[in-house]
């Protein structure tokens, strides 16, 4: 086994510590992202504000969430979705919380049907646009209200296609299993008609030589008497 193939297994022998190390990078970029300043004088710039106590405490939520994600994708995205409806309707500046709703989302479209993904995406889609847009602090047209909308289609679109190509991988992998299925059944049936062919040639010469031991028997006894040598 290579060492890919014994990381993949390390993984997935620990999803929860993989989930958490997940939850801690997304907590950081939240974090990071929270001193950013989309509105400044001078366009996107660092390090010009401080996030809000309330923003810290959301995106602690919204990251703690998703250590379960795996265990629990509904109920993630349903918390995430609200912390981050929370501050879209009272942060401003606005911190990205919503980064952790897009993870959920992302899980849930690549765990469930594509029916399922269609409904919750659009509904997580909606409301945190709709609040962002009614009920937030900026202009309804203002491009953070809008890279909500982006970034939870991106979230929904990007985990059904993770779902989709493990759909195919699934299907490739069955169809080799039924393949190498049938040609051991292919070859367990040509042992069993090879050995029945010999038993069948085994059993004709035994019964021909049985027969001609029986004839030459019974001629020797009809010339006992009278050839005996």
């Amino acid at each position: 086994m290579g060492t890919l193939e014994r990381t993949r297994c390390r993984l997935a022998a620990h999803p929860l510590a993989l989930d958490a190390a997940l939850a801690a990078g997304v907590l950081a970029c939240m974090i990071a992202g929270s001193f950013v300043d989309p509105r400044g004088d001078n366009g996107v710039s660092w390090g010009v504000r401080t996030p809000d106590p309330l923003a810290l405490v959301l995106m602690t939520l919204g990251a703690l969430a998703l250590v379960f994600r795996r265990r629990a994708p509904r109920t993630v995205l349903a918390l995430t979705g609200t912390v981050s409806a929370v501050e879209c309707v009272v942060g401003d500046p606005r911190a990205p919380v919503a980064m952790s709703a897009v993870i959920a989302l992302f899980t849930v479209a690549s765990t469930t049907d594509r029916p399922t993904t269609w409904r919750l995406g659009l509904l997580t889609m909606t409301v945190l646009t709709g609040a962002a847009m009614l009920g937030g602090p900026l202009p309804w047209y203002a491009q953070e209200n809008l890279a909500i909308f982006a970034w939870t289609g991106i979230g929904a679109t990007a985990g059904d296609a993770v779902r989709s190509r493990r759909a195919v991988v699934q299907a490739i992998r069955d169809r080799a299993e039924r393949a190498e299925r049938t040609r051991e059944e292919e070859a367990r049936r040509r042992v069993a008609e090879e050995r029945l062919r010999i038993a069948r040639d085994l059993h004709d010469v035994v019964a021909h030589h049985i027969a001609l031991v029986n004839v030459q028997a019974g001629v020797a006894a009809h010339v006992m008497d009278k050839r005996p040598d």
